[in-house]
């Protein structure tokens, strides 16, 4: 993970830097929010800006999005100061981090900010089988396609093939293509050159570029739009790019893995995809098994969970009581990895005795776990809706039935996406749409991107 400090940070930054090092962390420093910009344009790219709390982070943010860069920004102040605190978050900062710095809360804030750092862990047959696959063509330069269902853990995979291969030594760069809106996913992918658009006050250097040397990975590939994916195609099959507004090809030495939890040769038939670019991508494919298909993994990634999150809140050390383990292992677990790790976290907050029991183990609603299934709920919501169609208009009957599927998903849009056999991007564009009707549209859960 790459960290990016900015300003003095009340004469800390040794400190700090030696911290977020210490967790694995590449760190840089700059004294103004100006260099931070200029940093980040010129390609010397971050994960994550840390901040100090007494600089503009509004107009670093904004300067950014100007040239259409989007890093994730926390905040540090000297000591406990609620009005600076409150300043920086309504300033766009994701936390705020008081000064001096405690190790715990930067391994946690870069942990949760970035979520690069998780290992992968592996007791199950099956997903041995696939680990197996990933070391044999980790060395290669074989572009990979990661496919599974939302929450598996594609991008943990991804980063572990990258460390396995000849390049673990040169960037591993990200990109989730389905959180960039289509007109910034060009431009973050390759950069652009003065005066592309307005805004674009200097040369802006892209994860193409970034990751020169390094691996390049594209997250729910299956996002971006055709036009861009034949930019892609071309990238991929003469190693150069070319910046938006640019005339000269750049040239580029990476390798790509790409992910996604769609059926990719379906979209190809739909026209959604290209077929071309799904073979220069799917050389190898790597199919990580649903959680609930890998019992063995749930058991040791459930207990992995609760002594992680023990340790971030302070708490004993606790084990799964057998009644728990055995709610945890029926459960299907629709959200996989992701649904599993909440549901850890909260059951080491709810735990009231030395062991993690069965009453602890609870869904975001309060509900216990396995007496609803969010995604058997919505299937059956959605058979429902579909019986009441006489005398209504096809948009009509589309809006209930999207509606009423992300209400019973508890506003997940992933899983509400799967279920209605559309990609993410259409139902967002479909909730919007919704909500520019002024139709009331269900909120995601906490911590999913709208």
């Amino acid at each position: 993970m790459r960290l990016l400090i900015v300003g003095a940070l009340g004469g800390q930054i040794s400190a700090a830097t030696r911290i977020a090092m210490d967790h694995g962390a590449k760190v840089a420093h700059v004294d103004t929010i100006e260099q931070a910009t200029n940093a980040l344009r010129a390609g010397r790219g971050a994960d994550l800006l840390m901040v100090d709390a007494r600089l503009d982070i509004a107009a670093l943010i904004s300067a950014n999005e100007a040239e259409h860069i989007v890093v994730p920004i926390v905040a540090a102040g000297v000591g406990i100061d609620p009005t600076m605190a409150a300043r920086a978050i309504r300033a766009g900062a994701r936390e705020y981090i008081s000064l001096p710095p405690e190790p715990e809360l930067i391994a946690a804030v870069l942990a949760a900010v970035c979520d690069d750092e998780r290992p992968l862990i592996v007791e199950d047959a099956a997903m041995k089988q696939v680990i197996a696959l990933a070391d044999q063509v980790a060395p290669s330069d074989a572009s990979i396609m990661i496919t599974g269902e939302s929450g598996v853990g594609k991008e943990v995979l991804a980063r572990y093939v990258h460390k396995k291969s000849k390049r673990k030594d040169k960037p591993f760069i990200a990109v989730n293509c389905a959180a960039i809106p289509e007109h910034l996913l060009e431009s973050e992918l390759f950069g652009h050159e003065k005066g592309a658009f307005t805004g674009a006050v200097a040369r802006r250097i892209g994860k193409f570029e970034e990751a020169d040397g390094g691996t390049l990975l594209l997250d729910e590939i299956s996002e971006m739009d055709l036009r861009l994916q034949s930019k892609l195609l071309r990238a991929l099959q003469e190693r150069v790019i070319d910046r938006v507004g640019g005339s000269k090809p750049v040239p580029v030495n990476i390798r790509i893995l790409a992910t996604s939890n769609r059926d990719l040769s379906a979209a190809v038939r739909g026209g959604e995809f290209r077929e071309d670019l799904l073979y220069r991508l799917n050389v190898v494919n790597l199919r990580i098994p649903a959680l609930r298909e890998r019992k063995d993994d749930l058991a040791a990634l459930a207990q992995f969970f609760i002594d992680k999150y023990a340790r971030a809140n302070g708490r004993p050390a606790r084990r799964l009581s057998p009644e728990a383990l055995a709610q945890v292992l029926a459960h299907r677990w629709p959200g996989n990895v992701r649904e599993l790790e909440n549901a850890m976290h909260r059951a080491v907050l709810l735990a009231g005795r030395e062991e993690v029991g069965a009453e602890a183990i609870r869904a975001p609603d309060g509900a216990p776990v396995g007496a609803r299934d969010p995604a058997g709920a919505a299937i059956e919501a959605a058979q429902v809706a579909a019986r009441h169609l006489v005398g209504r208009t096809v948009a009509e009957v589309e809006q209930d039935l999207i509606l009423e599927t992300l209400t019973h998903c508890l506003g997940n849009r992933t899983h509400a996406a799967h279920i209605l056999g559309i990609s993410i991007r259409t139902l967002r564009n479909k909730l919007k749409l919704y909500s520019d009707e002024g139709v009331k549209v269900p909120p995601p859960p906490t911590g999913q991107a709208a």
